[in-house]
């Protein structure tokens, strides 16, 4: 395998990935130490839709946010203690707002405490091969010791898409609505680059703009991972220049066979501490601070300029990911939402015909108590307020009040958008 020149000291690591094979097609210091902020929450969902395979809990078991939940900073979905989630809604909130508090409710819904669902995450990071990484928390705000690699989340990601396909769709709504309140996604590749199909974004200060992303264009998948951009319009630019290489290389045999980078399993966690970027991100003599949110951070062109040269696998060259709009537009093309917002609400979900949720003759599930996993029972402790200004959101949604007259909707229109199976389209019932 050749050796790889270190990409510059302002660019993160990143890895592309061909999801089928498992062969990787380009990277840059993929098993270097990376804090991970909010990708963590792929790991909370992956043990989640573990939980469902297993029947440990279902999409309408209900949840109740804790003061600890509560007590979590921003991003968030503000709910008060004593509130009821199902899991369904609790991963769509967790996907599309990345919210904190939600990552909590799952946590001490599944694992009985925090501490102990940590536990469990870290357990399965093991189980599949993520040796480089070890969690802290279960939604990625600043822990010192909370550390991943590019190589690392890309095995996730991969786990996520072959292990549980039914539940692709959680990775791409576009958006979701409380109440009045619509809530667009962090993640700008969704419904702007062409065969984007989700999975998550993450910022902290220390960690920069991150993102494991998936898209698939006829028979080829691609994932992948960037860690340390310096602003969320960087992020998906470099992001998408990295699927556009994949797409155009090869599919055959030869092609793939000519890698020099071999597969995932080749690439060597590092020891050592991740970089630190927060006087790169957050110092409040920088020309434009990062935003706090995702959705906030409308860069200018200038800002997007710097970028991580890609080495291709086949021809070995380094070019720049993003640059300029006079040499290299933009890949995203304008919004074109492929569904409407999805309903999502607190409590049981509404039966009315109208709302398609389920016969009148079926019983509502009750309140299901934690599911216990190995590991301690101890409550994990509030975050500290520090941290209340990083994460990938700034602010709560506006409103905590509950609007379960206004659950998930099924269209027609939204299947025809998806084409996920039709048990996709709506929480499972819940079994008599």
């Amino acid at each position: 395998m050749a050796a790889l020149a270190a990409a510059p000291a302002q660019a993160g690591p990143y890895l592309l990935l061909d999801a089928d094979t498992g062969r990787v097609l380009a990277e840059s210091d993929a098993g270097r130490p990376w804090y991970p902020a909010s990708v963590t929450k792929l790991m909370t969902t992956y043990l989640a839709f573990r939980a469902m395979r297993e029947g440990k809990a279902e999409p309408l078991t209900l949840f109740t946010v804790s003061e600890n939940a509560q007590a979590q900073p921003p991003s968030k979905m503000g709910f008060k203690a004593g509130t009821t989630v199902t899991l369904d809604n609790a991963i769509k909130m967790l996907m599309v707002r990345s919210a904190n508090d939600i990552a909590v409710v799952v946590a001490e819904g599944l694992g009985g405490s925090v501490q102990s669902f940590v536990h469990e995450m870290n357990a399965a990071a093991g189980r599949l091969g993520m040796s480089g990484t070890r969690f802290l928390n279960p939604h990625g705000l600043p822990e010192e010791h909370q550390v991943t690699t590019a190589r690392d989340m890309a095995i996730l990601a991969r786990a996520l898409m072959q292990e549980f396909p039914e539940y692709e769709m959680y990775f791409r709504i576009p958006a979701i609505q409380m109440g009045k309140s619509v809530i667009r996604n962090h993640n700008r590749l969704i419904d702007r680059y062409p065969g984007a199909d989700g999975m998550k974004t993450g910022f902290i200060c220390s960690s920069g703009f991150n993102v494991v992303a998936g898209a698939k264009r006829g028979s080829k998948r691609l994932i992948v991972v960037v860690f340390g951009g310096y602003s969320a319009g960087q992020r998906s630019e470099d992001a998408a220049r990295l699927f556009e290489r994949g797409f155009r290389r090869g599919t055959t045999l030869a092609s793939v066979a000519d890698s020099e980078f071999g597969t995932l399993q080749s690439i060597r966690n590092l020891p050592g501490d991740p970089h630190d970027m927060r006087d790169e991100m957050c110092n409040p003599k920088r020309k434009r601070p990062a935003a706090e949110s995702d959705i906030d951070d409308d860069e200018t062109e200038g800002e997007t300029a710097k970028a991580a040269p890609v080495q291709d696998a086949k021809q070995g060259a380094k070019t720049n990911l993003t640059s300029s709009k006079a040499s290299r537009p933009s890949l995203l093309g304008a919004l074109t939402p492929s569904m409407p917002p999805i309903r999502v609400y607190t409590g049981l979900p509404s039966k009315t015909p109208e709302e398609g949720i389920a016969a009148a003759s079926e019983k509502p599930k009750t309140a299901a108590k934690p599911v216990k996993m190995e590991g301690a029972a101890k409550s994990a402790k509030a975050n500290d307020s520090k941290a209340v200004k990083e994460g990938d959101g700034a602010k709560s949604t506006k409103s905590e009040k509950t609007d379960k007259s206004k659950p998930v909707q099924a269209s027609a229109s939204t299947a025809a958008a998806t084409k996920p199976k039709a048990k996709e389209q709506a929480p499972a019932q819940p079994k008599k």
